[in-house]
C-alpha cells in the first residue's frame, strides 16, 4: 500500500469507529498502533468494521473499563492509619465502581466501551482465592455496577440476554468467579463444594480449577511439578458440570487442564491463554491439551498479553494463535479472552496526590519464570482493549470468512454457554 493510500485508510478508520464525546488520545494512539501493525486496505478495514459493528462481540475473558481512584479520599484514608488491605480493597472498590457515581468516570467508561464496539464482557468478578466471602466481595462490586449504570450496561445471566443486550444498544456483563469457593469445612466433598451452586445463583457462571499454583482441585500452571487433578478436583468438575458453571483451566497446569478437560461432560474452556506449539509458556497450553478442550466442544481464548505470545508480541502474533487453532482445530474452537483493561486516562493524576509507596514483594501467585523478553509500547498499544475492531479487521484480512469471524468474536462463546446450561 502506498504512504497515501494509508493515510487514507487511517483517515477512514478514525471516521468509521465508534466515537463518544471529545477525541480520546490514548484510544486513537492505540488504534494507529494497530492500524500501524495491520497495514489493511480500504476494503478490508471498511468491511471488517461494519463485520464487527454488526456482530456480537464477547470477550471470553476481560475487564470493564477501568475507572481511576479518588486520590484524595485515598491520602485521607492512609492519613488516619488505614491499613494495607483496606486501602488495597478502597483502590479496587474504586476502581470498578467509580463509573457508576463519578461523571466523568461514567464518560471515560462509555467511550472505552463504544470504541470497542463491545457487547459483553466474561467479567472478572472474583479473585485467585477459593474463601467464599472474598470470592463474594468483588461480584456485589460488579452487580452494583450493572444496577447502576444499567442505561448502558446490564448482567447477563443467559445468553439471550447477550443477545438482547445487542438488540437493545447496550453493553452487558457475564461474571466469571475465577476461583471455586470452598467451604473449608472439609466434612464431605458434598458439603466442601455447595457454594458453587450459591454463587451460580448469584451470577457466576465460569469458575477456574486452579489459579498458578497448587490447591485442593490440581496444580497451576506455575507449578514445576504438573502433578494434575486431584481426586477432589474430578468431584469438583463433576459439580460444576451439574450446576452449569463453566471448567475454565486458563491458569492450571497442562496435566491438570488434560485431566480437567477428560473428566469435564460438558464444554470447558483455557479462556484466557494461548498455542504452546507456537511459544511454549507456562501460561499457554500444548496441542495435546487443545484437542482435549475441542474433544469436549469448549475452546481456547486467546489473550492479549505480549509476554505469552512472543514472536512480534503484536496483534500479529494474536492472529498467528487464533490461525493456529482454526487451521488445527477447528473455527468453532476459538475465541479472544483479552485478559487486558482499559484504564481511565485520569489515573495518573489521582495517583501523584499520594506519596510513594514502599517496596512490596511479589505476591507468590504472580511468580513467573524469569525470561529477557520485552515488551515494547507498540505491542502494548496494538492489543489495546479498544482495538476490538482492529482484531477483526485482522481477521478480515487473513481471509476468514464472516461466518467463521462471527465465531471467533462472540458466537462460539455464546455456544458454550448454551451448552452449559442447566434446563
Amino acid at each position: 500500500m502506498s504512504r497515501r493510500g494509508f493515510i487514507g485508510t487511517t483517515a477512514a478508520a478514525s471516521a468509521a469507529l465508534p466515537q463518544s464525546g471529545a477525541p480520546n488520545a490514548k484510544i486513537e494512539g492505540a488504534k494507529q498502533a494497530a492500524l500501524d501493525v495491520l497495514k489493511p486496505s480500504q476494503r478490508n478495514l471498511e468491511h471488517g468494521l461494519e463485520l464487527h459493528a454488526n456482530s456480537v462481540v464477547f470477550d471470553c475473558y476481560g475487564f470493564a473499563p477501568r475507572a481511576a481512584m479518588d486520590g484524595d479520599a485515598i491520602k485521607t484514608a492512609m492519613e488516619e492509619g488505614a491499613s494495607e488491605l483496606e486501602l488495597k480493597d478502597m483502590r479496587e472498590d474504586m476502581g470498578m465502581t467509580r463509573a457508576a457515581v463519578d461523571p466523568a468516570e461514567r464518560a471515560e467508561f462509555i467511550q472505552a466501551w463504544k470504541a470497542a464496539g463491545m457487547t459483553c464482557i466474561f467479567q472478572n468478578c472474583g479473585e485467585e482465592s477459593s474463601d467464599p466471602l472474598v470470592l463474594v466481595k468483588r461480584l456485589s462490586r460488579f452487580t452494583y455496577l450493572t444496577d447502576s449504570l444499567r442505561d448502558v450496561l446490564r448482567r447477563a445471566v443467559f445468553p439471550d440476554d447477550v443477545r438482547r443486550a445487542k438488540e437493545d444498544g447496550v453493553g452487558s456483563l457475564y461474571f466469571s468467579g475465577n476461583g471455586v469457593p470452598l467451604a473449608q469445612d472439609w466434612i464431605s466433598a458434598e458439603e466442601e463444594l455447595r457454594y458453587i451452586r450459591v454463587l451460580y445463583q448469584l451470577g457466576i457462571r465460569m469458575m477456574h480449577v486452579t489459579y498458578n499454583r497448587r490447591n485442593r482441585l490440581g496444580d497451576g500452571c506455575a507449578e514445576t511439578a504438573n502433578g494434575g487433578l486431584s481426586d477432589f478436583g474430578r468431584m469438583a468438575v463433576d459439580e460444576l458440570n451439574r450446576v452449569g458453571v463453566i471448567v475454565d483451566v486458563a491458569h492450571s497446569g497442562w496435566q491438570t487442564s488434560l485431566e480437567a478437560a477428560q473428566r469435564s461432560s460438558k464444554p470447558m474452556v483455557a479462556s484466557h491463554s494461548t498455542c504452546g506449539a507456537l511459544h511454549p509458556h507456562i501460561r499457554s497450553k500444548p496441542d495435546e491439551v487443545i484437542r482435549a478442550i475441542v474433544d469436549t466442544g469448549g475452546y481456547i481464548g486467546i489473550c492479549c498479553i505480549p509476554r505469552f505470545l512472543r514472536h512480534s508480541g503484536d496483534l500479529t502474533a494474536l492472529l498467528d494463535h487464533v490461525d493456529h487453532v482454526v487451521k488445527k482445530f477447528g473455527p468453532e474452537h476459538v475465541a479472544i479472552g483479552t485478559d487486558v483493561v482499559y484504564s481511565s486516562r485520569n489515573g495518573r493524576r489521582e495517583s501523584a496526590k499520594l506519596p510513594p509507596r514502599p517496596k512490596r514483594r511479589i505476591r507468590f501467585a504472580a511468580l513467573w519464570p524469569p525470561d529477557d523478553f520485552n515488551t515494547t509500547e507498540q505491542m502494548t498499544q496494538s492489543l489495546a482493549w479498544t482495538n476490538w475492531p482492529m482484531f477483526t479487521v485482522g481477521l478480515v484480512q487473513r481471509g476468514h470468512s464472516d461466518d467463521v469471524i462471527q465465531k471467533i468474536i462472540g458466537g462460539n462463546v455464546l455456544r458454550v454457554l448454551e451448552a452449559n446450561l442447566v434446563t
